[in-house]
């Protein structure tokens, strides 16, 4: 599936969008240059699911938690300061990954060999208009 997200105004609609694709999946591996678009993105869907809390790239926490508007959890995880895997087996992320909760991670790339074999990959990139496609297979 292909989302176009031609400026900021319409990123609600694209978000919208994306959570009606999810399906049943609950592990989101975002993969996008810095400045791709990645946490702007993400923010919006939790907007969108009702988080009303003040939602910002975990970059130093590693994972946000978040609670939707139906009470769901919800974990944004930032592994690009991780320098080693054990960083992340320490913190406990199958206790995450594999809670059935919804969980979006920024730089899977870094952790590719922890994530779930259904993880549902997700690239944002700029095309030649300057727009953000969110590409992915749910």
């Amino acid at each position: 599936m292909e989302i176009k997200i031609t400026s900021l105004e319409n990123i609600h609609d694209a978000a919208r969008e994306f959570i009606a694709a999810m399906g049943d999946n609950t592990v989101f591996a975002f993969y996008g240059k810095m400045g791709a678009g990645k946490t702007t993105f993400i923010k919006a869907i939790c907007e969108c699911l009702g988080v009303t809390d003040v939602i910002n790239s975990p970059t130093f926490a590693i994972v946000n938690e978040y609670r939707s508007a139906t009470e769901e959890l919800i974990y944004h995880f930032d592994f690009y300061r991780i320098k080693k895997l054990e960083e992340v087996y320490d913190m406990g992320y199958e206790d995450y990954f594999y809670s059935g909760a919804l969980c979006f991670i920024e730089w899977p790339e870094l952790v590719e060999e922890l994530l779930p074999s259904d993880a549902v990959k997700v690239t944002i990139e700029e095309d030649e208009q300057g727009c953000r496609v969110v590409r992915f297979d749910a």
